[in-house]
């Protein structure tokens, strides 16, 4: 079985500033470098469903999600805060963004996909359960991972976010649940200025400080995570697969690599492999220079795919 890629044309269609940097050619520059490096030819292709309010509705409130709704508008753009912004068709993106996740969770909990990559935006570890932030609308991983407890009787799901930004949403989404895990590693302090001071015994938050490299960057890994996922023992592994603590990337200020994000992938995999059956749901997050994105995310796709 091949590992699933799951996306969708609208996707491209959500479009905020100019010159935001959460643009299209994010999704299009790993799709064209999938292409190229013949990876394309070894994954299973699915286009996103629109996820349903039902599906939404068990992370976020209904009254946020009719907001959504109603503040789409028909031309031009309506700034939901100061930095997300919706367009005519940015309901309709996020909807399949969500709805990847779930797709994804259906696949690898039926066995199959071994595991998935979501190629999606907007991205989603910022939204809160009745508000947008940080360019995220819904959020797409809180969306899966309450799909696995619902549909699929997961009692144990971890969430691994190494985006450079804390995904401050979903900790508050799942902050209070026994059966979630999140391990968090992000700058600090920077956006959104929060999970420094907020760590529990399943919120395993890690800041690290502006110019961590690589070697500093798995030994938080390997003396946090692990420990806590080993005696966690999760049924199931999401991750938001967030590029930009790449040494190019303008937005931020961490020195990883390739090669680290190869690691981190295989590290998760390993805990995959002892307590989980394999599954993992990966999904993209944040990521802004395109070359390093592209890279990153098909040395990412590449190892799930074992290739």
């Amino acid at each position: 079985m091949y590992t699933a890629f799951i996306s969708h044309p609208d996707t491209l269609q959500h479009v905020m500033d100019a010159d935001h940097p959460e643009s299209p050619a994010r999704i299009s520059a790993i799709r064209d470098r999938l292409i190229a490096s013949q990876l394309f030819d070894h994954l299973q292709i699915f286009d996103a469903p629109l996820a349903t309010d039902e599906q939404l509705g068990r992370v976020h409130t209904p009254t946020y999600i009719l907001h959504i709704h109603e503040s789409a508008p028909k031309v031009g753009l309506v700034h939901l805060d100061p930095d997300t912004a919706m367009g005519p068709m940015t309901v309709t993106a996020a909807l399949h963004a969500a709805g990847a996740v779930v797709l994804a969770t259906d696949l690898v909990m039926t066995g199959k996909a071994p595991n998935a990559f979501c190629c999606i935006r907007p991205p989603g570890h910022h939204a809160g359960r009745a508000n947008s932030a940080g360019f995220c609308i819904f959020n797409n991983v809180a969306v899966g991972v309450a799909h696995a407890m619902t549909k699929h009787d997961i009692q144990r799901a971890a969430i691994i976010d190494f985006d450079v930004h804390h995904g401050e949403g979903t900790e508050a989404i799942f902050r209070d649940n026994p059966n979630v895990m999140l391990c968090s590693t992000f700058q600090h302090p920077f956006y959104p200025g929060y999970g420094a001071d907020s760590r529990s015994n399943r919120m395993i938050n890690v800041p690290l400080p502006a110019g961590t490299d690589g070697k500093a960057f798995r030994a938080a890994v390997e003396s946090e995570f692990a420990p806590a996922l080993e005696q966690f023992k999760p049924q199931i592994i999401f991750i938001s697969a967030g590029f930009d603590a790449h040494r190019d990337d303008p937005m931020a200020s961490l020195k990883l690599i390739r090669d680290d994000y190869i690691w981190v992938t295989q590290f998760i995999m390993d805990i995959a492999r002892r307590h989980a059956n394999n599954r993992i749901v990966s999904t993209l997050e944040g990521g802004y220079d395109l070359v390093s994105l592209a890279d990153s995310a098909a040395a990412h796709i590449r190892t799930l795919a074992d290739l």
